[in-house]
Formats: structure tokens, C-alpha cells, sequence
């Protein structure tokens, strides 16, 4: 198992604060889609991730490089579920001129564990 951050407030924040690094980033977001890892064979397995992302993506995409991933990472979370980088975290997003495309989907990215997070019931 990769050893990832734990998925709370601090770990949010560190992503878009970009503290933490591109690859953990992806790994958490691929761990919750359900990808895993066999470090014995060296490879990525599929068989948790959902249908409409396995079929897409039988190995685990980039989110960081790929907007394509980013854009279908974005339309998989439900419509609720859109604000709660503003709801949650208070995330007033990024001042003009400090941000690009990555900044962009790491914010995607962090929107889309938020709502991981609300579907499980872990935020109040």
C-alpha cells in the first residue's frame, strides 16, 4: 500500500497550498477512485474502480498533466457537491495571475475528495 496522507482538513489545505507533492496528490485521489497498487508485481489493479473511469482509464491517469482526466474528474462530482472547496474549506480559490492549470486541477482535485468525503458521510 502506498503511504499516503490522511484525507482531512490539513491534507486539503497542503494540496492546495501545494505542499504536498504532484504524485501524492494523484495517489490519493486514484486510491479513493479505487485503484491499488501491488508492489510485489509492480502494477496497478482496477478491479474497485467504477466502470466509467476503469474503461477510460485501466491504469491510472495523471490528474496533474491530463486535462481530459481532469474534465471527467470534475463531471463526476454530483451537482450538490460542486462548492464545497467554498463550503467546507472556506476556499476563496486563487488570486489573478497566481495560478495556471495546475493550480486549476489541484483545486479539481481537492473538490473532488471533498466530495468523496460528503458521499461517505465523514464531513458534517
Amino acid at each position: 500500500m502506498l503511504n499516503l496522507p490522511p484525507l482531512n482538513q490539513d491534507t486539503l489545505w497542503g494540496i492546495l497550498r501545494e505542499e504536498i507533492p504532484d504524485r501524492t496528490v494523484n495517489e490519493l485521489v486514484w486510491h479513493y477512485l479505487g485503484y491499488r497498487y501491488d508492489s510485489q508485481q509492480q502494477a496497478w489493479h482496477n478491479e474497485q474502480v467504477p466502470s466509467e473511469w476503469r474503461d477510460t482509464y485501466p491504469q491510472p491517469p495523471d490528474f496533474i498533466e491530463s486535462r481530459p482526466a481532469t474534465v471527467k474528474l470534475t463531471r463526476s462530482i454530483p451537482k450538490p457537491n460542486k462548492q464545497l472547496l467554498k463550503e467546507k474549506l472556506g476556499f476563496k480559490g486563487y488570486k489573478i495571475g497566481e495560478f495556471g492549470p495546475r493550480q486549476t486541477r489541484r483545486a479539481t482535485m481537492v473538490n473532488w475528495l471533498l466530495s468523496y468525503m460528503q458521499d461517505q458521510g465523514w464531513l458534517d
